[in-house]
């Protein structure tokens, strides 16, 4: 059962990030940190995430800002080192609040900010840095991102297009430096689990690239919203009890 609502999870994380260009993890995380607990559940969405991304750069490849990209990268290196760290010593309840409230704070701040930024070198390594944090800790890496790309209107089509290879690249980094720090934190699932996810990750993209042609992206991000912050609500609460058991 557990191994269905992971699926459940990544299938509609992977058809939300092909509507959006940056749905997965922010609805996958969540959840899959609920029924998978906080080490190995960050872990999976990290690697489930990455896949994700690989997928969908093929079919935006042609609209990545590479300049930005490598601006994004290294400073977001910078932020995955004491977010592995985090990870390994806070003990799971911790985390799990911690995840909650990452991805609750990153979606409010994403929603309440007006001003407009200038386009410079350091507010998007900035962005960078917080959001390698973001990933490492949470999974999420995209919320920092969102936040520069709608205070410095940055186009809709080339943000999405270039979080593609950034997440595939962040998504790797944090795995490696996860499991250096600990190997056995890898996630332990039977080849029938692995093949799931695989297709789970596929018929999303499939679905979200036929939504993508029939339904308005910010009807997507409105159902983006209220699934990510349905599940970090729930973990959180679950975090809490944890505690207080």
């Amino acid at each position: 059962m557990e191994t269905i609502l992971i699926v459940v999870a990544i299938l509609t994380g992977s058809m939300l990030q092909r509507m959006t260009g940056v749905g997965f993890a922010l609805v996958a995380a969540p959840f899959i940190v609920l029924i998978a607990g906080p080490r190995t559940g960050i872990l999976l969405v990290n690697l489930a995430g990455a896949v994700t991304s690989a997928t969908v750069l093929t079919r935006v490849f042609r609209h990545v800002e590479w300049k930005k990209f490598l601006v994004l990268v290294p400073a977001a290196l910078i932020g995955i080192v004491p977010g592995a760290a985090v990870v390994q010593n806070v003990p799971p309840a911790w985390l799990e609040i911690l995840v909650g409230a990452i991805v609750l704070g990153g979606l409010t701040a994403s929603q309440l900010q007006s001003s407009v930024w200038h386009p410079g070198t350091r507010p998007l390594a900035g962005a960078g840095a917080v959001s390698g944090f973001m990933n490492a800790t949470a999974g999420v890496g995209g919320p920092a991102l969102s936040i520069y790309a709608l205070r410095t209107r940055w186009e809709q089509t080339e943000f999405a297009a270039t979080m593609q290879p950034y997440f595939l690249a962040i998504g790797l980094a944090s795995i490696s430096v996860k499991l250096i720090a600990n190997p056995s934190s890898a996630p332990q699932l039977s080849p029938w689990a692995w093949a799931m996810i695989g297709g789970a990750i596929l018929a999303g993209l499939i679905v979200g690239d036929l939504l993508s042609r029939r339904s308005e992206v910010r009807t997507a991000r409105r159902l983006m919203l209220i699934l990510a912050y349905a599940g970090s609500v729930t973990t959180v609460v679950r975090g809490v009890a944890q505690l207080i058991s």
